[in-house]
């Protein structure tokens, strides 16, 4: 049976303090829960409920008493009570009752003023703004961001910041001019149908154009610094909308002179080869804004950017001429340059190459498909001297729809891209014929080195399509450092950790190829050659003119010559085609075009799962600039 309850019940303080109130007498009633005593300790007060029903039979504490812990404040007799008749709660004005109903529709004062802050940084209570956008055919900050995450998962950081100008504007004017001091930040999901958990969460950061220009304030750097930290602490990758006219100078709360001791872009730096960085713009970007997007991984711009380390000020602030913004880093130069890995046609598109790019280190995809992979066997032309597009082999080889290329325009005579095979992300290099032959110069070379450079950082497996005829030689491109650019595809591929694949399309010749692989034929974890694969010290025709050109030089009638030359550059042929390189077992086997990501998908699986760069130390100092 339980034990019976006692008849009268000890009532202690819980605390040390003082009894603001004491709402029972001797013999009142008093219900179950009901706050008989009121404490104030550490400036904080206490409700002193009583725990079952009964009548009061003594009071041991007065209001404004001392009391100590466990010392005694009234004693309960437990008798049956008629609630009604129980003594009142004490009221001081405040909700002390929480055992009470609560009215969830009711917004009380202070949720009241903070919705209202927040309110008015949103796109809804800024018309006039989002027009001016509208005008110039933009979103907004806000739709931006919004457009780049999963609906419901964005928490924003700093939202009710304003522009440090305090000293020189009223609080209600930069309350509602000069909402979130321009920039937007925050931590959101991307790619959430596809992946889960971490590998979804991004840091996503925009200026905001229509606050002061999109200009790098006070406040908004030191948004970028609690950001930033949090990018690093949390190892997630960072999407910035970067459009704004650079430094601020406008602001007047600050303590100090020049504001060179900001922060931001030393942990911003920081970030490479740490966790993918994304920079996307869309018009006028200049001074510390364009400082911003030149440290990122990749830079996504649109068609009417201008993008330039100086703005219009600058320039004629130094004394240089005046120029429009629209004749600094027009896209056609900066796309050209390198500057621009890829140009869109607006934000939209931007987005969507934004999330496309970070699905890469984001990890495998379980759907996909590919093209007939028969249709290699054609691609390469039977004559050995004719060009061919060497997208379609990407195109044809990776998963469908999942290749994106990055800096086309620049380094035309290499390609780099990401793509999938069978979902698993890899990076891809290789040597477009159409320019130079695909012959490497300094401009291919610095493409090619940084992008290993990328993948290495993300653990990004690498597969290189090698069809080259060597450096590009000649006096000209030695005028470019060719020798010191060059030598970044041997320093970088022989100091890469991550798997590489080697593919002989066809052309295989000289240091350019062992470029491409790394530094050897051994280098890769797997080098094979198409059955149109050549190789040898140098090119076919070159090393007959060369090697041959006394016994040539001997035969003086000029068709003879001609034959006599090709028949020499036939058996270099026959010397140096992939069979019989593979014969003496220089590369690892020839195989049909069509069983290319067989090879490939084999390789893929014994590779520890991605991504693995979110869960330790970045091992690259930095991923180059450039």
């Amino acid at each position: 049976m339980p034990e019976p309850q006692p008849q009268f019940a000890r009532v202690e303080s819980p605390m040390q303090g003082t009894a603001i109130a004491v709402s029972i007498t001797v013999g009142d009633a008093v219900r179950a829960g009901q706050t008989v005593v009121l404490l104030e300790s550490m400036k904080m007060l206490h409700d002193v409920k009583v725990a079952s029903s009964g009548v009061v039979r003594e009071v041991a504490v007065v209001a404004g008493g001392t009391v100590t812990a466990g010392q005694l404040l009234c004693v309960i007799e437990h008798v049956e009570v008629d609630s009604a008749a129980a003594a009142a709660d004490i009221d001081l004005g405040l909700d002390l009752d929480l055992g009470r109903a609560v009215d969830l529709e009711r917004i009380r004062p202070d949720l009241a003023e903070v919705l209202a802050r927040h309110e008015v940084g949103l796109d809804a209570a800024r018309p006039a703004a989002v027009d001016r956008r509208r005008t110039v055919g933009r979103r907004t900050a806000r739709e931006n961001v919004g457009d780049l995450v999963d609906d419901g998962t964005f928490v924003e950081y700093g939202p009710l910041a304003i522009a440090a100008q305090r000293r020189r504007r009223g609080l209600d004017d930069l309350i509602a001019n000069t909402p979130a001091d321009g920039m937007i930040g925050g931590i959101g999901t991307v790619n959430g149908d596809h992946f889960d958990g971490h590998a979804a969460q991004v840091v996503a950061v925009s200026y905001d154009y229509t606050v002061l220009a999109g200009t790098q304030g006070l406040q908004n750097h030191r948004k970028k610094d609690r950001l930033f930290q949090v990018a690093e602490q949390l190892r997630l990758p960072v999407v910035f909308f970067t459009e704004g006219g650079g430094g601020r100078p406008g602001d007047t709360d600050g303590m100090g002179v020049s504001g060179l001791d900001c922060l931001a872009f030393l942990w911003f730096a920081e970030l490479s080869g740490s966790v993918p960085i994304i920079g996307i713009n869309a018009g006028y970007c200049f001074a510390g804004n364009a400082a911003i997007l030149g440290c990122c991984d990749v830079v996504i711009a649109t068609e009417d950017s201008n993008i330039g380390m100086g703005g219009p000020a600058m320039i004629e602030g130094g004394g240089l001429g005046v120029f429009a913004p629209t004749e600094i880093g027009p896209i056609e130069v900066q796309r050209a340059n390198g500057v621009i890995d890829i140009v869109v046609a607006d934000e939209a598109e931007a987005v969507r190459v934004a999330t496309q790019y970070l699905s890469y280190f984001q990890g495998p995809l379980a759907d996909w498909v590919c093209a007939d992979q028969r249709t290699l066997r054609h691609v390469i032309p039977e004559d050995r001297r004719r060009s061919y597009d060497v997208r379609s082999v990407v195109e044809g080889l990776f998963d469908t729809g999942s290749v994106l290329e990055l800096r086309r325009e620049f380094g035309r005579g290499m390609i780099t891209a990401l793509a999938r095979v069978e979902g698993v992300p890899v990076g891809v290099i290789g040597n477009d014929p159409n320019h130079l032959a695909g012959a490497i110069d300094s401009d291919g070379a610095d493409k090619a080195a940084r992008f290993m450079q990328l993948c290495d950082a993300f653990d990004l497996p690498i597969v290189s399509l090698c069809d080259t005829p060597g450096m590009m030689v000649g006096p000209d491109v030695e005028a470019t450092a060719l020798v010191r650019h060059c030598s970044r595809l041997f320093v970088t591929g022989a100091n890469i950790t991550v798997p590489f694949f080697a593919v002989v399309t066809r052309k295989s010749y000289g240091l350019g190829a062992q470029a491409m692989m790394g530094g050897s034929t051994k280098a890769p974890l797997a080098t094979v050659a198409w059955p149109t694969g050549e190789f040898g010290g140098m090119g076919l025709e070159g090393a007959v003119r060369l090697g041959y050109s006394k016994e040539l030089a001997a035969v003086e009638d000029p068709a003879e010559r001609e034959t006599l030359f090709q028949q020499m550059v036939d058996r270099m042929y026959e010397h140096g085609k992939a069979v019989n390189t593979a014969s003496h077992f220089e590369i690892d086997d020839v195989i049909d075009p069509a069983d290319t990501r067989r090879w490939l998908s084999t390789l893929l699986r014994s590779v520890p799962p991605s991504p693995r760069w979110a869960t330790r130390p970045k091992k690259r100092p930095n991923i180059d600039t450039w």
